[in-house]
Order: C-alpha cells, then sequence, then structure tokens
C-alpha cells in the first residue's frame, strides 16, 4: 500500500497546500479525540472544544501557537470534514450524558473554516447541544458570513481584538491589510442587527496595549455586547514555547495579571472576571481516556503533525489520535510503539 492509499484509508487525505505547507483533511473513520490541534477536546465541564481547522489568515506577532501565513514552526495545516465532527461532538457528549455548549475555537481562526455555516447548523441540529459559539479576531468576517452564521443559530461569538487603533492594530495583526475599523462595523452590526451575542475578549500586552484594552472595553459596554453572557474579559499574554513572543514584551505572572485585572476594574466601573455560573458551566463527567502516561501504546502513522518534527498517529484500535514527537524518519502508514509522555485533558502526547 503506497503512502497516499494508506493515509486516505485512516481518514487523512492531502488537498493541496496553504503557504507552503500541506493541507490535510480529515474524515471519517479518523477518530477525532486525543490531538490538542483538531476535533473534540473535554476539559471536564458542560463545554466542549470544537477544533475543525488549524489556518489562519493573520500572523499576530504575539500569537501562542505560531499560526498564520509567517508560521516557522508549522509542518502541516488541518481541516476536519464537518458532518464528522458534528457526530464525534454529539457522541462525546452522550458519554458525558449533559447537553454541552459547543465552542468552536482552535489554533487558528474558525471562520477560514470553509464548511463553518455548515458546521454549527449540525451542531445546532443535535439536542445534545445547548448553545454554540465561536471565537475569532474577525479578519474573516463580512455581513453575508454573519447573517448566514445567525440564521444557521450560532449564540455567540468571541472577538479578540486588542486595539482600536488602525495602524496598531495592523501591527500587532502582522499583515498590512488588517483593518480593525472593518472588524468594529462587523461588530456592531453583530450586536445591532442579529440574535448573536458578542463577547469582547482583548489580550493584554504589558507595555503595548494597556490603554488601548480599556478603550476597547468601554466600547463594548457602549456597543451593548453581552445580551446574554458576559459582555468582556481579558486575556492574560501567555510566551509559550511554540508560539510568537513580541521584542520587549514580557509575559507577566497570573498574581501580576489579578492584580492589573483588579486595577482595570476599577478604573472602569466594571467586572471583567465571572464566575462558572455566570457562564453557564458546570463540572461534568469527563470522556474516560484508554491511555495513560506511561502507557507504550502501537500506533500507525496518519499524517505529518501540525508542528515540525512531530507526526500524527491513530491507535491501533481507531479510538483516538496520538501526537507523536521525536520520530524520524517514519512515514505515513509506518506502525509504531510509542510511550504516552502527556495525557492531560485527554490530549495524548508520545515519544516514539
Amino acid at each position: 500500500m503506497g503512502r497516499r492509499e494508506a493515509l486516505e484509508e485512516l481518514g487523512f487525505r492531502v488537498r493541496g497546500s496553504v503557504w507552503g505547507r500541506p493541507l490535510v483533511e480529515v474524515t471519517e473513520p479518523a477518530p477525532l479525540l486525543g490531538a490538542v490541534f483538531i476535533g473534540v477536546i473535554d476539559r471536564g465541564t458542560n463545554v466542549l472544544q470544537v477544533r475543525p481547522t488549524t489556518l489562519c489568515p493573520i500572523s499576530c506577532i504575539f500569537c501562542s501557537v505560531d499560526a498564520g501565513p509567517a508560521s516557522r514552526r508549522r509542518a502541516a495545516e488541518f481541516i476536519v470534514d464537518p458532518g464528522w465532527l458534528a457526530h464525534w461532538v454529539e457522541e462525546v457528549a452522550r458519554v458525558k450524558g449533559v447537553r454541552v455548549e459547543a465552542l468552536i475555537d482552535g489554533v487558528g481562526d474558525p471562520l477560514t473554516y470553509p464548511w463553518i455555516v455548515e458546521l454549527v447548523r449540525k451542531l445546532k441540529s443535535s439536542e445534545w447541544v445547548e448553545s454554540v459559539a465561536l471565537e475569532t479576531h474577525g479578519a474573516p468576517l463580512t455581513r453575508r458570513l454573519v447573517d448566514e452564521l445567525a440564521k444557521a443559530g450560532l449564540d455567540r461569538i468571541n472577538l479578540s481584538i486588542e486595539t482600536l487603533d488602525p495602524e496598531k492594530a495592523r501591527r500587532l495583526a502582522g499583515v498590512p491589510w488588517f483593518d480593525v475599523r472593518r472588524v468594529v462595523e462587523l461588530a456592531e452590526y453583530i450586536v445591532t442587527s442579529t440574535p448573536i451575542d458578542l463577547h469582547v475578549t482583548p489580550v493584554w500586552l504589558p507595555g503595548v496595549n494597556d490603554d488601548d484594552v480599556a478603550e476597547v472595553i468601554r466600547w463594548a459596554l457602549k456597543l451593548g455586547a453581552g445580551k446574554r453572557w458576559p459582555p468582556a474579559t481579558v486575556q492574560k499574554y501567555i510566551a509559550h514555547k511554540h508560539g510568537r513572543k513580541p521584542a520587549g514584551v514580557r509575559e507577566p505572572s497570573w498574581a501580576e495579571f489579578w492584580q492589573w485585572l483588579s486595577e482595570m476594574e476599577r478604573r472602569l466601573g466594571t467586572r471583567l472576571r465571572w464566575s462558572m455560573e455566570e457562564w453557564g458551566m458546570r463540572y461534568a463527567r469527563r470522556v474516560p481516556t484508554p491511555y495513560r502516561r506511561g502507557d507504550r501504546v502501537k500506533v500507525q502513522v496518519a499524517a505529518p503533525g501540525w508542528l515540525r518534527g512531530e507526526v500524527l498517529a491513530v491507535t491501533l484500535k481507531r479510538d483516538r489520535l496520538v501526537t507523536v514527537v521525536g520520530a524520524r524518519g517514519v512515514e505515513v502508514g509506518d506502525l509504531l510503539v510509542v510511550t504516552i509522555i502527556s495525557d492531560k485533558d485527554g490530549i495524548l502526547v508520545a515519544r516514539a
């Protein structure tokens, strides 16, 4: 069996390339639990992270996952079949025994996903899905797409917008064409003309956008964000080992972040911290993980990994995805015996 046939038999198919990297489509019978960059992630609550794509059109200079055209660490990009992904969301919710919020997020921007409207529609049609939300920086938004998402039943958009200043926004986005004014106009359209709720969630970059964050939050509150869910929160900048680190920006400790956030709440006269109950979140039974740290597991290589030096594999039982690091000289279809080195939240990382 050739590499292409072996890949397709496992549910993976190369559909061309993006930015010089292979674009891999994932479909039945590939399992959609176990990877951090595609599929479904269950962190023990009634909120499931749903990750349909790794693609992103911008290259934010603070991106913790090195997404976009300027990536230096990505080895491949991925998209997942919408029907198969919706099926896995429903099955995971069924095992958990609770209706869930499907939060469409990822190591890219979900709005680059070509079947995003279809995915939202399929998720909303499931009796196991209570609400559907997605996260975006807003670059791929159009008024037509907003209308289609509203018609499909999307409940909330989490909009990450770090500044209202057009020049600074372009610099932070890492692309010269990004226009934050257009994103602002579309955000206003979402609030005033659709049933979709808007939650604004800027990333705080110490020394870079301190005052901008305050301005963004004032704008969100004036706009009327937060019809059903909290209107705004602030994300902490994290200097991830696989991410981008802006020159001169130091990652704050959590103590520094909470102190700064308290001062921002006093400054603006509004809350920026919310309880799980206010988000509609609650703890829920986790999907059991059949593989644990230290286990030796037989897997078959299914595709290149999303990062250099990694490959994506499928367990021989075809029940989990496994990211294998340090796998040199292996090809799609190869059988490996790997040792699980991390199983946090059911995300499986192994070493060959």
